[in-house]
Parts: C-alpha cells; structure tokens; sequence
C-alpha cells in the first residue's frame, strides 16, 4: 500500500494506474476507522480496480467550539486496517497542502445545507463541499463512497455533482451498526459507559418511526412527537433536531408519502451524534 502526502504524489499515482486502463474508486475520510469505513473500502475494491483512500480531518468543517483538535486519531492503525482490506493507497495531506497560504475559493450547495446539521453548525457543509471538490479534482476517481449515517452530506454531495458536471458516480451504501443497533461512528469513543448505554435511544426512536410507518401511520408531526418523546425520557440526552423530509430535496413534510428521512442530532454530554432511516412510502 503506497502512502502519498502530497497532491503531485497521489496524481502521480493515479496517473499511473489511468494509464494502465484501471478504474479509481475513491473513499473520503477523516480516518480514526470502524468497520463503517472498512465496508465502503471493502465496497470499492470490488467496483474499481484501485481504492484510494484519503485520510485528513479537514479543518473547514469544524465550527470554533467543535472538536478539531480533540478528534480521534491514530495513523499506524488506520493504516493497518485499510492495508488489511487492499487499499492501494492512501493519499494524507496536510493543512498547508489542501489550503495554501492566500486560499480563498469554495464551493457552496445552497438549499439542502440550510436545514439540519447545516442549521446547528453553520460552515460545516461549506467545508465538506469545498475539500470534497478538491479531493475529487486531484484523484479524479470514477467512483466515490460515502455512507448513509451521513445522509445530508451524502445528498448536498450528490446534489453537488450533479449541478457541477463531475464525471463521476457517488455510491451510497446502508449505515452500518453496532451489535445493538448504535450507527458506528469515530466520535462514539468519547461516550462513557453511561453514556453509550443512552444513546442507543437513538436506534429505539428509529425503529419505532419506522415501525409505526409500516402500521400506517402518515401523520409527521404525530411521529416526531413520538420519536421526540422518546428521546427526551432518557435524562442524559439532548436533542439538537428531530426532523421528518422528504428526499432528496428535504423539504418539510406535513403528510408521509414518497421518499421519507427521519433525521436525528442528538448529544449525549458534550458528544453528537447523528442517525437516521430512509423509506420510501
């Protein structure tokens, strides 16, 4: 597995397999991997002939009181894990690579990033869109991997290639979950004990919307009033939305039809978490 720092490196690289006729599958990270990243890797070994794999904490999507530099990091084993399910290489930039002094150009999907996470942390998005489209231009792959425990991001990312042009495909693959039901996530090691057990009202509260869809019931605002009802009866949580809209576009639903998300931001202490179920109904 080749591990590349710059941007001429990974091009090089890259440039080296286009010429040998192979398909790119690129998958964006900000490593500190579970098995959530280790499924979408495993994902685009099988689509494309060579993965790459980016592992960089991207400062331009952290707000100035969220956790840039308490974010879980650990380069030997994540290195380890991804050369364990054949990356071939794994491009890992540093701040001054990405954005050089003097950088002053974004990219900005308006809409579907007002809502939301968008809403609670104000230039998160912003961020994402701008490295993503950066990443994208320097690995040029043919496929990308996200996961759905992202919903929004996986959307405004979608919604980003298409308005832009890119000549590439976005892949969406299923959340995946802990034995009971937590969404994995790098930021479930800052739970306690306590904590971890009361998080898993996050699943509950899915389940239950899902559940209470499949019986019939329509009504949105009965359903986040149920999910919101669970959530809150747990003393250590503290919900930042609890949200029902249709997809892709994420307007706001009065009555259940069509393509459905249930959306949760919930912090368990200082930690957040997200979830969510699509459906179609």
């Amino acid at each position: 597995m080749h591990i590349h720092r710059t941007i001429a490196e990974i091009r090089q690289f890259v440039g080296q397999c286009r010429a040998a006729g192979q398909t790119v599958g690129l998958v964006p990270t900000m490593g500190y991997f579970h098995e959530g990243h280790l499924t979408l890797m495993r994902e685009a070994k099988q689509k494309c002939d060579v993965v790459v794999v980016t592992l960089y904490v991207n400062p331009l999507q952290f707000g100035p009181k969220e956790d840039l530099a308490q974010y879980p990091r650990d380069f030997e084993r994540d290195c380890t894990m991804a050369r364990d399910v054949g990356v071939d290489a794994i491009f890992t930039p540093l701040d001054q690579e990405m954005y050089p002094q003097g950088f002053s150009t974004f990219v900005e999907v308006t809409g579907l990033t007002d809502i939301l996470c968008g809403q609670s942390r104000p230039g998160h998005f912003r961020g994402v869109t701008t490295v993503v489209t950066k990443l994208f231009n320097i690995v040029a792959p043919d496929q990308a991997f996200f996961g759905q425990k992202d919903a929004q991001q996986a959307l405004v990312i979608q919604r980003m290639v298409r308005d832009l042009n890119m000549n590439l495909e976005v892949v969406i693959l299923p959340t995946v979950r802990e034995h009971d039901g937590l969404a994995m996530s790098s930021r479930n090691v800052y739970l306690t004990e306590e904590q971890r057990r009361d998080a898993l009202v996050l699943y509950r509260s899915l389940c239950a919307f899902r559940a209470a869809v499949q019986q019939g019931e329509r009504d949105a605002g009965k359903l986040r009033g149920m999910m919101t009802d669970m959530i809150t009866t747990v003393p250590g949580a503290q919900p930042d939305y609890v949200e029902i809209l249709a997809v892709p576009d994420l307007q706001p639903l009065e009555t259940l039809q069509g393509g459905i998300i249930a959306a949760l931001a919930v912090r368990f202490g200082k930690t957040r978490l997200i979830d969510n179920v699509i459906m179609e109904v």
